[in-house]
């Protein structure tokens, strides 16, 4: 079996994903404004990746080997980037629509009328939250990626699916919290949430 110890990240990583829970169940703060919260997470993750891939290209490596359909390529870093940029954007899109329709927050039809009133729906807490968590996740990503020289040996193919796992997860979760946040069990939603 394998056991891994948890490093300094691992328990602010956990401080931070507490905080909205104890905001939610003491505080009174409203669990679909931490949902939004959560998505934005999402964004800030895709953002930092662009950036980390960015930087292998302008800096370490220009082109990557492209696997696709058995074979392989050699193709540009930017290849890589906007294809990232395109499939995650797509996926991080459909999770706000699902999101958005199920809850019903926003009832104007319109789809970039509702990315526009995003921040006057987070208020306050959420505002707050969103800060911590691109603070973490830029000074993570420095230390973790950065830092340790990472950024050296990785290669374009990994960077480029790192955060998949989040997504296919969150999707999930969207989906099953979304309706917890409809029938009034916001609670219950922001545990699952976390």
């Amino acid at each position: 079996m394998f056991k891994r110890s948890l490093t300094i990240s691992d328990y602010l990583l956990i401080l931070v994903n507490l905080m909205p829970l104890y905001g939610v169940w003491f505080l009174g703060w409203d669990a679909k404004r931490i949902f939004i919260v959560y998505c934005m997470e999402t964004i800030i993750i895709g953002v930092i990746n662009v950036l980390k891939m960015s930087f292998v290209t302008l800096f370490i490596k220009k082109k990557d080997v492209w696997e696709n359909n058995g074979g392989t390529s050699i193709q540009s870093g930017w290849l890589f980037v906007f294809f990232f940029i395109a499939h995650y954007g797509f996926f991080v899109f459909v999770q706000t629509q699902l999101f958005f329709a199920i809850t019903n927050m926003m009832p104007n039809n319109s789809l970039f009328m509702k990315y526009s009133k995003i921040p006057q729906l987070l208020g306050k807490d959420g505002q707050m939250m969103l800060f911590i968590f691109m603070a973490y996740y830029a000074v993570q990503s420095f230390f973790t990626f950065f830092s340790s020289g990472k950024y050296k040996n990785v290669s374009m193919g990994r960077l480029l699916f790192e955060p998949y796992a989040r997504i296919f997860i969150q999707q999930f979760i969207v989906i099953l919290g979304s309706f917890f946040l409809v029938f009034g069990a916001s609670k219950i939603f922001i545990i699952i949430l976390l």
